[in-house]
């Protein structure tokens, strides 16, 4: 499956939210932050689409070579198994040292045990008559 450009997640608004209102998954290598996205008339990603934002920071992952690579290596991985994300559904990948050490098939799995913790979006509740 591509990574399209409308998945990634760019707007600070939209980081924070998840970042406050969302629930978070400890991977060991990474950290994953999740939040089931709100159907809003505005928004330009269809609702169905899983959208990603990656962050690694200099004091847990390193230079800005280490950074890149451990960025490029959650993105790739996000992008192989984004069928595993339920729909509709901001993550935040935080990155930490181990993720430009561990194997790719590593942090596939990893990155499955944690899509297997998030649980399916509610259902919108009927209009109040």
């Amino acid at each position: 499956m591509r990574f399209r450009p409308e998945q990634h997640l760019r707007r600070q608004s939209d980081i924070r939210v998840v970042r406050e209102q969302g629930r978070r998954v400890d991977c060991r290598a990474f950290t994953v932050w999740w939040k089931h996205r709100d159907i809003a008339p505005d928004l330009t990603v269809a609702p169905d689409l899983p959208r990603v934002c990656v962050i690694a920071s200099t004091a847990a992952v390193g230079n800005a070579v280490r950074r890149n690579r451990a960025k490029r290596r959650l993105r790739e991985t996000f992008r192989q198994h984004q069928h595993l994300v339920p729909s509709g559904c901001d993550l935040m990948l935080i990155a930490r040292a181990a993720t430009q050490h561990l194997p790719i098939p590593e942090l596939a799995k990893k990155f499955s045990d944690a899509c297997a913790q998030i649980p399916p979006p509610r259902p919108p509740a009927p209009p109040a008559a």
